[in-house]
């Protein structure tokens, strides 16, 4: 016959008191051990935001000088990089909470994160890849790419989906300029193309391709303009090469929903936002941009997904107002993620897991 154990609150008050002492004890290793890298990062990723805060700032007040009306209510934070529903160079549609919601300068913090997860450093060269139907994530990129001193090499499209940079008078090359003006980038793209399908225009309105034909042409640069999908491609790795020169390139983002860099095949949507991977390749002719740099083991950032990506990484959806840089859920990520602070936790787990053992097991034993 088994004895009812009596009920000792000493030895649980000395129970409830050792293991809130190990809680102590752990928190402050969890926040003073990993605080060297951990808080380098997460300083990096406040300067990143506040750079696209400046950025973002400057494009509304260029915006407003050109007398560019901006609708209260679909861009009701006010940023100026909220388009139009449609216009001559709308490409596609688009999701207005999305395009809103990338407008958060936090969205820099993200790609300062990722680029330190896929191992770039200070100095790396990195190769991107935009629509500009997200002219608020191709500022996040610039503004991380600032923070962190990266060489950035951007090829980015002119056409828009809708609320994108889908303004004749006010086109990426238009919002690139005032930020070239106000002195907070000086990167121009190594290339532009059309963007829509087959990366030629041809779902723009004809007024919509010659306005753009006749803007690249003022620019002076290199504009693509190859519907086969594979030698597009190939000449867009060939820019890139050239442009990279000695350098390894460390890292490829992709913006938007560009049929260059994503390919035909229907597998790639099935990649995750953010720090991406291939499971499997298609066939030769249906590869994009994105699938060349897999194949060479560059590291790949998808920004498409935009709610994927919000709530993957802490990121409000739609906010109103937008938070102020250093202060969303993003910023934990930073201390979170580092080798050291999982350690900690790991340890923490295995000491509170013993000692429930080590207490079942004795209360067993006095049962018998």
């Amino acid at each position: 016959m088994r004895n009812i154990p009596k009920f000792n609150p000493e030895k649980n008050q000395r129970a409830i008191l050792l293991l809130g002492l190990l809680s102590i004890l752990f928190y402050f290793l969890a926040q003073y051990i990993p605080l060297k890298q951990g808080e380098r990062l997460k300083n990096e990723m406040i300067r990143a935001s506040e750079i696209m805060a400046e950025a973002s700032a400057s494009i509304l007040e260029c915006r407003r000088e050109k007398d560019i009306p901006i609708d209260k209510e679909k861009d009701f934070n006010q940023t100026g990089l909220v388009g139009v529903d449609f216009s001559s160079i709308t490409t596609s549609i688009g999701s207005l909470e999305a395009k809103r919601t990338s407008t958060n300068p936090d969205f820099a913090a993200l790609i300062v994160f990722l680029l330190n997860r896929a191992e770039v450093k200070r100095g790396d060269t990195i190769a991107v890849g935009a629509s500009s139907s997200f002219p608020a994530l191709i500022v996040a990129v610039l503004s991380a790419s600032k923070a962190m001193g990266l060489k950035l090499l951007m090829i980015s499209s002119l056409g828009a989906s809708q609320w994108g940079a889908n303004i004749p008078d006010f086109h990426w090359l238009r919002m690139q300029s005032c930020l070239q003006e106000a002195g907070i980038f000086e990167l121009l793209p190594i290339a532009l193309s059309f963007g829509g399908d087959r990366d030629t225009g041809i779902d723009m309105s004809p007024d919509g391709r010659s306005y753009l034909l006749d803007e690249a042409e003022e620019w002076g640069g290199l504009l693509i303009h190859e519907p086969d999908l594979r030698r597009n491609v190939q000449k867009r790795m060939s820019i890139y090469e050239e442009k990279s020169g000695e350098d390894e390139i460390k890292a490829f983002i992709n913006i938007g929903g560009s049929w260059s860099n994503m390919g035909t095949d229907s597998g790639v949507l099935e990649l995750k936002p953010g720090l991406a991977r291939f499971k499997n390749f298609p066939s030769d002719e249906k590869r994009g941009v994105m699938h060349e740099m897999a194949l060479r083991n560059i590291p790949l950032i998808h920004l498409l997904y935009v709610k994927g990506l919000a709530q993957r990484y802490r990121l409000p959806w739609d906010p109103r107002p937008l938070p102020e840089p250093g202060e969303g859920k993003i910023y934990k990520l930073a201390i979170e993620t580092q080798p050291s602070f999982l350690l900690i936790a790991a340890v923490y787990f295995l000491v509170i897991i013993l000692i429930l053992i080590f207490r079942f097991l004795k209360g067993s034993r006095l049962n018998i």
